[in-house]
Order: structure tokens, then sequence, then C-alpha cells
């Protein structure tokens, strides 16, 4: 699995799913937006539901809830998790980042444009709050 870069200050959440599905950003950013998915939509970083919808749509199992995080080792081989989890006036928002173990290595795919790189494995410095296991249901995956 390819880290994708968010095109959009905005865009972790489209950037996340692009990854997971091996889409472009802008591909993946045009299939939100035939669902109405937007990155002008705060909610794509304070609400589950977009993203969810999107992976659902691209044929993606996912769990209906979040799990909190326990550790590194105990997550799921494919998973969304939320990074720079805060409040902003009682508003719940985080940054997506996607999980994932493949051949024995983990690493977490950042779609942050800025990084010198996207595949990170400084588990450290990454504090997440909790996250979505993401089966891949599509034929092929």
């Amino acid at each position: 699995m390819k880290p994708v870069v968010q095109l959009e200050r905005t865009g972790c959440g489209i950037a996340s799913v692009a990854a997971i599905a091996g889409l472009s950003y802008p591909k993946a950013k045009s299939i939100a937006n035939s669902l109405g998915i937007y990155t002008s939509d705060s909610a794509l970083w304070s609400d589950t539901a977009h993203v969810r919808r999107l992976l659902r749509h691209l044929g993606f199992s996912v769990s209906p809830r979040e799990l909190p995080f326990r550790s590194w080792n105990a997550l799921p081989d494919l998973a969304l998790l939320s990074i720079k989890w805060h409040l902003e006036r009682g508003r719940p928002y985080w940054h997506w980042v996607v999980f994932v173990r493949e051949d024995g290595r983990a690493c977490v795919l950042d779609s942050k444009k800025g990084l010198r790189r996207n595949r990170r494995t400084d588990f450290g410095r990454m504090k997440p709050k909790w996250f979505i296991p993401v089966t891949a249901a599509r034929q092929g995956l």
C-alpha cells in the first residue's frame, strides 16, 4: 500500500481512503464529490460518517464504531486512525491516517503534504485516540 498526499489542507480523510483503495487523490476526491462529500465540509475531520460511506462505496467493509487505541501491536492489519485529536469549541477534530501491516511490517501512511516521508514508523511521536478497522472486501485486494 502506498501513501497518497492530500492536495488540500482538509483532504486527509479523502487521501486516507485513496491510499486504502489504491486510487489517486483526484480520483478519490471525484468519487467523494459524486457522493456529496466535499473537503470544504469540516465534518470530514470531526465526524466519521463521510469516510465510512466513501470506503463502503468503494467496496470496503468498515467497522460501525470507533475502538479505543490500546497499542500498536493490538491494531488490525488495516485501520483508519485518528491522530492529533483535539476539541475546538466543544467539537472534536483530528487528522486521519492509515495504519497498515504488510509482510509483518507496520507503518502509518500519513497524507500530510509537508512531511519528508509519508510512510511513517515513528510510532512514539503519534498519539492515536481511536481507530476504525477496515477490511479489504473488494475482489483482488
